[in-house]
């Protein structure tokens, strides 16, 4: 009866822990992207330029980078527990905080406290997940994990979206910041894994040494294609609510709404898809990751220059198979980047990764296609954005020859 028990315990654990990890994912980008639906609104009582805006987002992952190297390399080194506890507490503090701003300057303080709370969570989150379930089944378990983003963000354009329409930008933010509390104090009473317990890949000086890492292939490929990505995706979300209201005569409410429920829903298709079409390619193609994420941003060039400069009948049909082309990399592509190290500097070179991504991507990308809407327009803006998922196609194409030997890896095993 006790063997039975633990048995089942053993089972059930990992994916409690990886429920559990994404209902706080989820959270963290509800309460991200809930003042991208209110923007117009906190522009027009504030008064500042979509410039402005844009450096709001820049602050937030500026502060966000610095912070990662030295989050991961502390849990790498220490309980990743109590960093992920303080980490939650931190963000869902400063959200509920900013709905007492009333100027410029608190709202940007306010990101950069948001930033430092995630980093300390989406530095770890995806390492410990890594504990607990082997290489060929990260494709779907990460692709679970990180539907909270397309789900979390939205809700926070629906969420954002409704509240503020009716009772005013502030509200949201008051709904937003709860949950989080909660989620941390349940996390503290599961059991931290034991580092590397489900790898496979041997540890080899390029995948278990930082000095290793400047020179692994595989991480790079899949870092700086993940980096293009973000820069279009971090782009377009924040100035997407304002095209569709400004360009295509959508109320903002309604064009929150749509956006909202195609998110959700191809967050939950595309990325699961994903996911499991990446699992499934890997049996008989080790570069499958990189295969699907690459195909899948390829794929998604053309229909996305329909969605942005085609009005009328296409323009929606042609947003929600965008969306679903360049979200169902999410699981495939973070497996790809996982699995390029080995449990002794994951949380470090996931660390690196976030600097990078951020760095390349949706740091400079607000601002920039900010500087030219307000210069131009933003149909044009969004030029930037296709080139990138252009440059992103390419880079994981290059990839697919670095890919880790997994079945070589399975047979010495």
């Amino acid at each position: 009866m006790v063997y039975s028990r633990h048995r089942m315990a053993r089972k059930t654990y990992p994916l409690a822990t990886l429920a559990l990890l994404t209902a706080i994912n989820f959270v963290n980008y509800i309460d991200r992207s809930v003042l991208f639906a209110v923007q117009p609104l906190v522009q027009a009582e504030f008064k500042f330029s979509d410039t402005q805006y844009g450096l709001l987002t820049t602050s937030f992952f500026i502060f966000y980078m610095a912070a990662a190297p030295f989050i991961g390399m502390a849990a790498d080194r220490y309980s990743r527990k109590w960093i992920v506890f303080a980490g939650i507490f931190l963000w869902s503090g400063a959200t509920l905080l900013t709905a007492v701003a009333h100027d410029y300057t608190t709202l940007l303080i306010r990101h950069t406290v948001v930033a430092i709370g995630e980093c300390s969570y989406a530095t770890i989150a995806p390492a410990l997940l890594a504990d607990l379930f082997p290489e060929e089944r990260r494709g779907r378990m990460l692709a679970f994990f990180f539907l909270a983003i397309p789900v979390g963000t939205a809700m926070g354009y629906i969420l954002g979206g409704y509240l503020g329409h009716h009772y005013g930008w502030r509200t949201p933010f008051y709904v937003a910041a709860l949950p989080g509390f909660l989620f941390a104090l349940i996390f503290l009473f599961l059991p931290e894994p034991d580092r590397g317990s489900s790898d496979h890949l041997s540890a080899t000086p390029d995948r278990a040494t930082l000095r290793g890492l400047t020179h692994n292939g595989a991480f790079w490929t899949a870092t700086l294609g993940m980096a293009m990505m973000t820069f279009a995706l971090g782009g377009i979300s924040v100035f997407l609510p304002k095209f569709l209201s400004q360009y295509r005569g959508m109320s903002l409410d309604h064009a929150n709404l749509l956006l909202g429920v195609s998110i959700g829903a191809n967050g939950i298709v595309a990325t699961l898809f994903g996911g499991w079409l990446g699992d499934r390619l890997l049996r008989r193609r080790g570069s499958a990751y990189y295969l699907v994420s690459a195909a899948g941003m390829a794929l998604g060039i053309p229909v996305m220059a329909v969605a942005l400069y085609v009005a009328g009948p296409p323009m929606m049909p042609a947003i929600v198979v965008a969306e679903f082309l360049l979200l169902m990399n999410t699981g495939p592509l973070n497996a790809a980047v996982v699995n390029s190290v080995s449990a002794p500097i994951r949380s470090s070179a996931i660390g690196v990764n976030l600097i990078v991504i951020h760095l390349l991507g949706d740091a400079f990308s607000p601002p920039l296609m900010g500087y030219i809407s307000d210069r131009s327009s933003l149909p044009m803006a969004f030029i930037a954005a296709i080139v990138a998922i252009a440059l992103s196609a390419g880079v994981l194409f290059y990839g697919m020859r670095y890919a880790p030997r997994l079945h070589a890896a399975r047979a010495e095993t």
